[in-house]
């Protein structure tokens, strides 16, 4: 019996794009160059979360559990963030719009904080950029953490707001790195190499 291989295409580049294109939408309002959620939903629903997810789906069938639980884990993120703006802005009635505790919301950035770091330091072994991406959304877990919770409230969105831009920023050239280096099979955007531990 002859067994097929199936050979599944790196998906980081487009996963990387769509964390770089919702950050980029979504840090517009947190930086005050844009005003409310509406026109954020959209894209954090195709491009944060059905991008994400199924970079996620492809990661697992490469067997890459990092990659897989990673961008699983973000896409169910703004697929929940994007539920939450609905309801509050009353998709959902008013009564449910009424009762929500944006605390609640605190606490799950508090979750997806400890998510982040511990996926931090399994990005040191895939390369800097890499890395340095997963820092900058430690800062904004923290940052959404402290302004959600009432704990610090501007500083805590300041924080959020930029490194979610620095996110973005970072997300495209990583997303740029994987497509061209592939494309061309050299080192036509560096990455920078692991750190070894």
């Amino acid at each position: 019996m002859n067994e097929r291989k199936i050979i599944v295409a790196d998906p980081t580049a487009l996963g990387l794009f769509g964390l770089a294109m919702v950050t980029l939408v979504a840090s517009s309002q947190k930086l005050g160059l844009t005003e409310g959620t509406a026109l954020i939903i959209p894209w954090a629903i195709f491009l944060g979360a059905a991008a994400q997810l199924y970079a996620s789906i492809q990661d697992a069938k490469k067997n890459n559990v990092f990659g897989a639980t990673a961008f699983g884990a973000y896409a169910f993120f703004w697929f929940s963030v994007a539920l939450t703006w609905l309801i509050q802005g009353g998709v959902f009635g008013e009564k449910m719009a009424e009762q929500a505790d944006v605390k609640q919301l605190g606490f799950a950035f508090v979750g997806y904080l400890i998510f982040s770091i511990f996926m931090t330091i399994g990005a040191m072994t895939v390369h800097k950029v890499l890395f340095f991406i997963f820092v900058f959304i430690d800062l904004l877990f923290i940052g959404l953490s402290l302004s959600t919770l009432n704990l610090a409230p501007e500083f805590g969105h300041k924080l959020a707001a930029y490194s979610e831009l620095i996110i973005s920023i970072l997300s495209f050239y990583g997303s740029a790195a994987a497509v061209l280096n592939g494309h061309f099979n050299k080192k036509f955007l560096p990455v920078g190499k692991p750190f070894n531990i």
